[in-house]
């Protein structure tokens, strides 16, 4: 059950919902947005019933939600969130491309891989400074240095970052850093680190654990949301199946379907996905055909040489083919390209 509060309602109108609710015997999870405020409850859904709780003082009107993730589903919030990335939208009317190396390794790399990214139509870089990888003998990232790198290089190029956390403990570093915080797929059912991020007041990009259940995706999103922090993209990047052509096998069906049960944005990752730069363009496409609100890739100056995932890393020749496809199928389906930072769209 949720409770949506009027535009007015005061903090005593809150504060009093909520020990209304403890009485009951249940739990209310208070989340602020900027013109209204929603209450998670948790608990007897047949105990709040009795409760009278639509003609409390400052209620704008109470739904029950019949889906276990309360603040993530549409059930809740009818229309579709737009997520703002220091000022760069994600969802809504937008298709946006993030694009950038998989690691950070040398300033002169990353700043190369931005350049390109801003090639491929991309208003968002990202980059990981924190690898966690299947092998403990492979490149875990440069930490710190990485993410000062990452800092030095938006300050060149006006891009926003996009960056990986990985470590509970780290969400307040990484965060100083970073304008949106990422959670991989092997971390989307580490709830601590779920919280922690949920805590950390910026926009989090979080991938389907290779796993997961659609639900379980979005239970991992609900764990953020109950932090107070509604500002949430979710990403499918693929799941582990029997097929060995690929690295992952893309859920292209995963876009519409969570469009469906949730209000977040989605957006596809092709690289991770089919893990071969000769896919990475096919399922791009895919994505913004079924409408996906965007797609991160790869991006290497010198893939070649790459410290991780260089064979599926798009190359300098691919980088226009990427930006014209994406905006043609956005215009296809009534929608934008989001441009970079400081730049106008193009006309439709």
């Amino acid at each position: 059950m949720v409770i949506v509060m009027a535009p007015d309602a005061t903090s005593d109108n809150i504060g009093d919902l909520v020990e209304l609710v403890a009485s009951a015997g249940g739990e209310a999870y208070v989340t602020r947005g900027v013109s209204r405020t929603i209450i998670g409850l948790v608990g007897d859904v047949e105990r709040f019933q009795d409760l009278g709780l639509a003609a409390r003082p400052g209620v704008s009107e109470v739904l029950r939600i019949s889906v276990p993730y309360k603040l993530v589903s549409r059930e809740n919030h009818d229309s579709r969130s737009v997520v703002s990335v220091r000022g760069v939208p994600i969802g809504g009317d937008n298709v946006t491309v993030i694009a950038g190396p998989c690691a950070v390794e040398t300033p002169e790399q990353t700043l190369a891989a931005a350049r390109m990214a801003l090639e491929a139509g991309a208003s968002l870089l990202r980059g990981g400074a924190y690898k966690p990888r299947t092998s403990p003998y492979a490149f875990q990232g440069l930490g710190e240095e990485g993410l000062r790198i990452l800092a030095d290089v938006r300050a060149e190029t006006g891009l926003p970052i996009v960056t990986e956390v990985v470590d509970a403990a780290d969400v307040a570093l990484v965060a100083s850093y970073a304008d949106m915080l990422q959670v991989g797929t092997r971390n989307m059912q580490n709830f601590a680190l779920l919280q922690a991020v949920g805590d950390a007041g910026k926009p989090v990009l979080l991938k389907r654990g290779m796993s997961a259940t659609i639900e379980e995706w979005l239970m991992a999103a609900e764990y953020i949301a109950q932090r107070g922090n509604l500002d949430i993209v979710l990403c499918e990047r693929g799941i582990r199946t029997f097929e060995k052509a690929t690295r992952n096998t893309l859920d292209i069906s995963a876009v519409p379907v969570a469009q469906n049960l949730s209000h977040l944005p989605v957006i596809v990752d092709p690289s991770h996905s089919g893990g071969k730069r000769d896919l990475v363009l096919p399922l791009s496409r895919a994505a913004v055909a079924v409408g996906a609100d965007g797609v991160i890739v790869d991006v290497h100056p010198s893939p070649e040489s790459a410290l991780c995932d260089g064979p599926q890393a798009l190359l300098q020749e691919d980088l226009a083919e990427l930006r014209d496809l994406a905006g043609t199928l956005a215009t296809l389906n009534g929608r934008t390209l989001t441009p970079a930072p400081g730049l106008q769209p193009a006309p439709m």
